[in-house]
């Protein structure tokens, strides 16, 4: 294929579930992984007589997400009844927004090989269908999920490239789990987008026709499915065909697009006023409300990191990916205020803190998170992080740099506080493993290490310089490790000085 001469034309609608506890318009319960067909009820089961009651907290999440988004909230909405038939759908309709949205007028801001601001049209509320699942050459329905509430966010056709629309993914997704809206599992499908996708040679400003590629539950096959489509279209263009608008599917295993059905427009699905459910009516003081409480953002924070705290752009990434590490990174530089490191940090002895506790470097704190805490988070693939506190960490850090520990050794004691729960000073008491700091006790592990390799001491004293790192080493052994490298260095070199004169 030769795409030189043609660019894509990219728009996403993304549907992310709200973390309520209930349903959208009934109070069957909102959670994942139940016995199927056990979470439902009149309501979202659409038997005669059941009416829809909209929930407070979904509207209230919704709003969230708008203002966190740039989105213009619209102080009068109409939910609206959205037909069409499938075996998940119970009611026949789904029930979501249209011509009167909650929000829209939006944008988001990504970074790819340079900033871009991606326009958003609108984030509307409505409620998700079932669930179908195949086995072998039968059907099952799981209507759990129908009902769920969702945010269905639709960007305008700004996006160029599926690096970019992977970068506007992760924007949107990281947003809206700091805020609290949803817990962004792309593999259970509470985020997952549809993809439109156009081609149209360079300079043309009229839109190239669209295929939907639909449901697409992760960033990586969001790129290549979209990288194939940009693919298949350029190729059918050029052959002399013609794109045709309709919905495809991505097979991963072999990473094609396959038609599905054609493409649906908005008359297709027969919107028309919901009548079970007045208007969706908010005040300028529940907006307000709404807007006080969002938190510092995942960009801003990363803003902040590196202007307040001077670390790299990569480090300040990295502590924001998840709310949570930047929560407890920030709670271990406020232990690092607060108390710093005292004499007897990691020793067993109680840090004094105060004016006696030597403040860390917020870098050094930084280096400690990223490359050891995420490392060993990373290898227990999320266990619970409650059972190490800010300070206990921080307890932990001031042993090794202070010299109790080596760091070796405060790696296996981190494995151990995540492990046990107990504290620094417990393990390295417990276990025994304070570093030999006394010039004296390690002096006489290096005068029996010389006196125990004579040959390599001759070679040494003869010009063979790299064997002062054997002898380094052997000194280790002889103190299991325990003697502090620093002191080790200064005085073997201190004895080999002496030898040679």
């Amino acid at each position: 294929m030769n795409g030189e001469g043609f660019e894509a034309v990219i728009g996403l609608e993304v549907h992310s579930q709200l973390l309520t506890k209930t349903k959208m318009f009934c109070s069957c319960a909102n959670v994942f992984g139940l016995e199927p067909n056990s979470a439902v009820c009149p309501v979202c089961l659409a038997l005669p007589g059941a009416l829809p009651v909209i929930n407070f907290e979904g509207v209230k999440l919704a709003v969230k997400a708008a203002l966190a988004l740039n989105l213009n909230v619209n102080r009068k909405s109409f939910f609206a009844r959205k037909n069409y038939f499938y075996p998940d759908l119970p009611k026949g309709y789904q029930i979501s927004q249209y011509l009167d949205p909650v929000s829209s007028g939006g944008y988001l801001t990504v970074k790819t090989e340079a900033e871009k601001k991606i326009r958003i049209n609108r984030l509307h509320i409505e409620e998700d269908a079932g669930k179908l699942i195949h086995i072998g050459n039968r059907s099952y329905v799981d209507l759990n999920r129908a009902g769920t509430p969702l945010v269905e966010i639709v960007s305008e056709p700004d996006i160029s490239s599926a690096a970019e629309a992977v970068s506007y993914l992760k924007a949107l997704r990281e947003i809206l789990v700091y805020l609290g809206v949803s817990d962004g599992n792309m593999e259970e499908g509470s985020f997952r987008c549809d993809a439109n996708v156009s081609v149209r040679r360079k300079g043309d400003t009229k839109l190239g026709t669209r295929a939907e590629v639909k449901n697409v539950n992760s960033f990586k096959f969001v790129e290549k499915a979209i990288e194939y489509e940009i693919e298949r279209q350029i190729d059918l263009v050029i052959s002399g065909g013609k794109v045709v608008q309709e919905t495809r599917l991505y097979d991963s295993k072999e990473n094609v697009t396959r038609s599905m059905r054609g493409k649906e427009e908005a008359h297709d699905y027969r919107y028309f006023e919901e009548p079970d459910l007045p208007p969706l009516i908010v005040s300028e003081e529940f907006i307000a409300e709404i807007k006080n409480s969002i938190i510092e953002l995942p960009e801003a924070k990363r803003r902040r990191y590196v202007s307040e705290y001077k670390l790299s752009e990569y480090d300040a990434e990295v502590l924001t990916q998840d709310k949570d590490i930047a929560s407890y990174f920030e709670g271990l530089i406020e232990a690092n205020e607060a108390a710093g490191c005292g004499a007897g940090a990691g020793t067993g002895e109680a840090a004094t803190g105060g004016s006696n506790g030597s403040r860390l470097e917020i870098k050094k704190l930084a280096n400690w998170v990223i490359n050891e805490l995420l490392s060993e988070l990373k290898e227990r693939e999320g266990e619970s992080r409650e059972l190490l506190a800010p300070a206990g960490f921080l307890e932990l850090i001031c042993a090794v740099e202070s010299g109790a520990i080596n760091r070796n050794t405060g790696k296996a004691v981190l494995a151990e506080m995540l492990s046990s729960g107990k504290k620094a000073s417990e393990i390295i008491k417990d276990k025994n493993l304070a570093q030999v700091s006394d010039d004296k006790g390690i002096e006489e592990a290096i005068k029996q290490v010389l006196e125990e390799n004579p040959k390599e001491l001759s070679d040494l004293l003869s010009g063979k310089d790299k064997l002062f790192g054997f002898f380094v080493g052997e000194v280790m052994k002889k103190t299991k490790g325990k003697a502090n490298p620093k002191k080790a260095n200064e005085i073997l070199k201190k004895l080999i000085d002496e030898k040679k004169a």
